[in-house]
C-alpha cells in the first residue's frame, strides 16, 4: 500500500491541517461576506492606463454593437425581461454572489483550485515519485501540484490577464459608448446598482473570457468546472439587467482574446522546464560543498525531488533575468560557524520551548499542503481590504495584477537564492529540532514565506497607505512564523523579508508610472 508524505507530518496534523486550510483557506459559502460592487469611481480613463503586455487595443476584434433600434437588441432586451418575470430563490442567490465583482469572485475560484491541487503525490512503488504532466494531465498525479511557485505564477497571469483585458475593454466602451439595458428599456430592473459605464462590451464578460482560457491552460483538468462557472457568471449579468446578450459576447470573445497573448507567453516562459531532470538534480549539492557548506538533502522517506529547482529560469513579469540574479542576496552563514551554532540553537529553543501564542502564529501563516499558499493567503488579505474600497473592476485587476507579479518576481527571486546555495534546512542540521508545520522539500535559505510576504506588504502598503505599517507588521509575522515552527533560521526570515521587500519595490514603480494613481 502506498503511503503518502506529506511534507513529513504526522497523520493527525495533516487531517487537522487540511481540515482547517479547506475551512479558513479554501472552498467556502462566501456568498454573504462581500457587499455588492458599487464603485466609488468608475474609472472611466482606464482606456489610458499602461497594460502589461497588450500593446494596441484598437488591434482587437470587436465589432460594433447592434443599434438600440434593431430588432436584435429588442430581443436581447426581451430575453432579460423574461429571465426577470419569475426569478428563483437560487437565481437571486446567484445574483447576489457574483455581484461582489468579477475579479473578486475569479480570484477566489482560482484559490480554491490551488488548494484542491496543492497535494504532492504518492510516491511510486519503487520509491521514486511521479511528477504532473501538462501534456498528459489527467494521469496521476494530474495536472498541477500547486506548490507555492507555481501557484504564484498562476495567481499572476490571471490578474495580469484581467487587467489587460479590461483596459482593452474601457477602450472600446468609449468608442461605442453604449448605455446599459436598464436605462433604454424602462421594464428592465436593475437588479446591482447602476452605472454610468458604457455596457458594450460587458466588464463582467471581458474578465470571464480572459479568466476562462488562462485557468484552462493553468488547470487543465478542471476545465468543466471553470466554463460552468463562467457560464453561470453570463447569466447572473442578464438576470441581474446588467447587460444584454451581444454584451455579453463581445466581452467574452475580447478577454479570450487577451488572455492569448498571455497564453503564448505562459507557454514560453521556461516554466515546464522548472522540475529539472535527475541528471541537473545530482549537481545541485555542490552548489553547498564548493564553498565548503552542508548541501541540503529531503528528509522524506524515500527522499523526494527537490520542488522546482529551476524554476529560477522562469521569466519575471517586473524586470528581467538579469535582475534576478542582482537581487540575490550574499551567503547564509556557514555550517559549524559560531554565528550558523547560534541561529540552530535558537530554533532549537523554539522548537522546545514553543508557547501558545507562537503556535498559533504558525498555524495562521502555515500555507502547506491543502491550502491556498502563501501567495494564495496575500490575495486573501488583499481582497479583505480592497472590498473597503469600493474599487471599479479594472482597479481590482490593476492591483491583484500588481501584487500577484510581485508573487510570481518574489517567487522566481527566492528559488535562485535557494538552488544558489543549497543549505541545510535546521532539522537536518540538528535531528532534535522537531517542526510544528513539517519540512518543506527544499533547501532553508531563504524563506519563502517570507519573501512572498515581504514583496506583499510592500506593494499593499503603497496602494494602501492608510493602513500605516498593518501589512509590514503582517508580513514580520509571517516571516517569524516559520522560526516559531523551527523550519526556518533566523537569517532565512530576515534576509527573506529584506529580498521581498526589494521585489516589491519593482512592483510599486510599475504602480507610480502607470497611469492609474493610487
Amino acid at each position: 500500500m502506498k503511503k503518502r508524505i506529506l511534507y513529513m507530518m504526522p497523520p493527525l496534523v495533516i487531517a487537522a491541517l487540511v481540515f482547517f486550510g479547506s475551512c479558513k483557506k479554501g472552498v467556502i459559502d462566501r456568498t454573504t461576506l462581500y457587499p455588492v460592487l458599487n464603485p466609488a469611481n468608475i474609472d472611466l480613463n482606464a482606456d489610458t492606463w499602461k497594460p502589461i503586455l497588450i500593446t494596441n487595443a484598437s488591434a482587437f476584434n470587436v465589432a460594433a454593437p447592434d443599434a438600440i433600434a434593431s430588432p436584435a437588441y429588442v430581443a436581447d432586451l426581451n430575453e432579460i425581461k423574461a429571465l426577470q418575470s419569475n426569478l428563483s430563490s437560487d437565481q437571486k442567490a446567484t445574483i447576489k454572489y457574483w455581484s461582489a465583482g468579477a475579479v473578486l469572485r475569479w480570484n477566489e475560484i482560482l484559490r480554491d483550485l490551488i488548494a484542491k491541487h496543492n497535494l504532492p503525490p504518492y510516491q511510486n512503488a519503487d520509491g521514486s515519485y511521479p511528477a504532473p504532466n501538462s501534456a498528459n494531465p489527467f494521469a496521476y498525479p494530474q495536472f498541477p501540484f500547486s506548490n507555492p511557485p507555481y501557484a504564484a505564477r498562476a495567481y499572476a497571469y490571471v490578474s495580469a490577464a484581467q487587467y489587460d483585458a479590461l483596459v482593452a475593454a474601457y477602450y472600446f466602451k468609449k468608442l461605442y459608448n453604449r448605455t446599459a439595458p436598464y436605462t433604454n428599456d424602462p421594464a428592465v430592473q436593475a437588479l446591482v446598482p447602476k452605472s454610468a459605464l458604457p455596457s458594450y462590451p460587458s466588464e463582467d464578460a471581458v474578465v470571464a473570457g480572459a479568466t476562462v482560457e488562462m485557468m484552462k491552460l493553468l488547470f487543465p483538468t478542471e476545465i468543466p468546472f471553470i466554463e460552468q462557472k463562467a457560464a453561470e457568471e453570463m447569466q447572473y449579468r442578464l438576470m441581474a439587467g446588467a447587460n444584454v446578450r451581444g454584451e455579453l459576447n463581445a466581452g467574452q470573445s475580447l478577454g479570450t482574446q487577451v488572455a492569448d497573448v498571455f497564453a503564448a507567453r505562459a507557454r514560453a516562459d521556461r516554466a515546464g522546464k522548472a522540475i529539472g531532470t535527475s541528471a541537473q538534480w545530482a549537481l545541485l549539492p555542490a552548489h553547498a560543498t564548493t564553498r565548503g557548506d552542508q548541501a541540503w538533502i529531503s528528509l522524506e522517506s524515500p527522499q523526494r525531488p527537490p520542488m522546482l529547482p529551476l524554476f529560477n529560469k522562469v521569466l519575471p513579469f517586473l524586470f528581467d533575468t538579469l535582475t534576478v540574479v542582482k537581487l540575490r542576496p550574499g551567503p547564509p552563514n556557514m555550517a559549524g560557524s559560531v554565528a550558523f551554532n547560534q541561529e540552530a540553537a535558537e530554533v532549537l529553543s523554539y522548537s522546545k520551548n514553543s508557547t501558545r501564542g507562537q503556535q498559533a502564529i504558525v498555524e495562521f501563516w502555515a500555507d502547506g499542503a491543502g491550502t491556498y499558499t502563501p501567495p494564495g493567503h496575500w490575495n486573501a488579505i488583499a481582497a479583505d481590504e480592497f472590498v473597503k474600497q469600493n474599487y471599479s473592476e479594472v482597479r481590482w485587476a490593476r492591483n491583484l495584477a500588481l501584487l500577484n507579479m510581485a508573487e510570481m518576481d518574489a517567487a522566481i527571486v527566492c528559488w535562485d537564492t535557494k538552488y544558489f546555495y543549497f543549505n541545510q534546512r535546521p532539522s537536518q542540521a540538528n535531528p532534535n529540532i522537531k517542526t510544528l508545520t513539517g519540512i518543506p522539500n527544499f533547501p532553508s535559505y531563504s524563506s519563502g514565506h517570507s519573501n512572498f510576504s515581504g514583496a506583499a506588504s510592500t506593494i499593499l502598503t503603497y496602494l494602501l497607505p492608510d493602513r500605516g505599517t498593518k501589512f509590514t507588521d503582517m508580513a514580520n509575522q509571517a516571516a517569524m512564523s516559520r522560526l516559531y515552527g523551527a523550519i526556518h533560521y533566523r537569517s532565512d526570515c530576515e534576509v527573506g523579508l529584506v529580498t521581498g521587500n526589494a521585489v516589491g519595490q519593482y512592483a510599486v514603480k510599475r504602480a507610480q508610472t502607470d497611469g492609474a494613481g493610487n
